[in-house]
């Protein structure tokens, strides 16, 4: 078994880090934002510990998929290091449980700063994570992915590192928790949508799967879009939130690519898109909240 690096990096799959990242990056700045300082050791230990919940739950992914069998030679995603026998399996499980343990220790320095309501989000993001291509209902083989995507990558990372910050949680966070949670179920749509036919045949039962190919598309095209008119979003502070116009320009853009883009492997690229652009967003609207009035 190669334990190179590369292989690796294929197991943690990097490019999706931006998706734990940017709820804390906005949840952190929309508290220092209504508080005017920032808690510099809470903000990090999040930080952190949602990076090491999203290894984990990646590295768990390419374990238990390649043992159910659905990482099969006509994979169209990114190679698995597990079903390529880059990696044992073992180890690749082992890694997994480290990562989920580092997350746990962060988390207990965290209820330490946030209390109870953290112990209950910290816990349901552990089971989350484990429980997304494992145990006996694994959520990716459900059409509950992008509902859980938008709860723990929305409103739970971006409440939960708003409430580290400032002890209570606002409504004025619930629009860009909401719009950063869509950004993150669009690359699960992206995902499924580009393995609809594998998936339907190892059994899993997601949206894509479930209803016609069209659907996929224009869910996409709703979760990129969409967030651009909740409240808070464009119009902010009793002004137009220009700041915010070269996220819609990449949400259009992503719009056109998903309909006009041809099914198969170049679908990786669109979705290696999205996750950037989450952060993208994440950034700007982080940027906005301090911007003179």
């Amino acid at each position: 078994m190669s334990n190179s690096l590369h292989a690796w990096m294929s197991a943690v799959r990097p490019k999706t880090l931006g998706l734990s990242v940017s709820p804390v990056v906005l949840g952190t700045a929309l508290a220092v934002a209504a508080q005017g300082e920032m808690h510099w050791l809470p903000a990090l230990a999040a930080l952190l510990a949602a990076m090491a919940i999203q290894i984990g739950t990646n590295l768990h992914n390419d374990a238990a998929d390649h043992l159910k069998g659905t990482d099969g030679v006509d994979r169209l995603g990114p190679p698995r290091a597990s079903a390529l026998g880059l990696l044992d399996v073992r180890q690749v499980r082992k890694a997994a449980f480290g990562a989920f343990t580092l997350a746990f220790v962060l988390g207990l320095y965290l209820v330490f700063q946030g209390g109870w309501p953290i112990v209950f989000l910290g816990l349901a993001s552990l089971l989350a994570g484990a429980a997304y291509s494992g145990g006996p209902w694994p959520i990716s083989d459900s059409p509950l992915g992008e509902l859980f995507v938008w709860i723990f990558f929305g409103l739970g990372a971006v409440g939960g590192s708003y409430y580290l910050q400032t002890g209570v949680l606002s409504w004025s966070i619930l629009s860009p928790a909401t719009a950063l949670g869509a950004f993150a179920a669009a690359v699960l749509v992206v995902n499924n949508y580009r393995d609809r036919y594998t998936d339907a045949q190892a059994g899993r039962k997601t949206l894509a799967v479930l209803l016609p190919v069209g659907f996929s598309r224009v869910e996409y095209a709703l979760l990129v879009l969409g967030p651009f008119l909740l409240p808070g979003i464009l119009w902010q502070r009793q002004q137009f939130a220009w700041w915010l116009l070269p996220g819609l320009l990449v949400a259009l853009y992503l719009m056109w690519l998903i309909f006009h883009w041809p099914h198969g492997r170049k679908l990786n690229a669109l979705l290696a898109h999205t996750a950037r652009f989450q952060l993208f967003f994440s950034l700007l609207y982080s940027a906005g909240l301090f911007l003179p009035v």
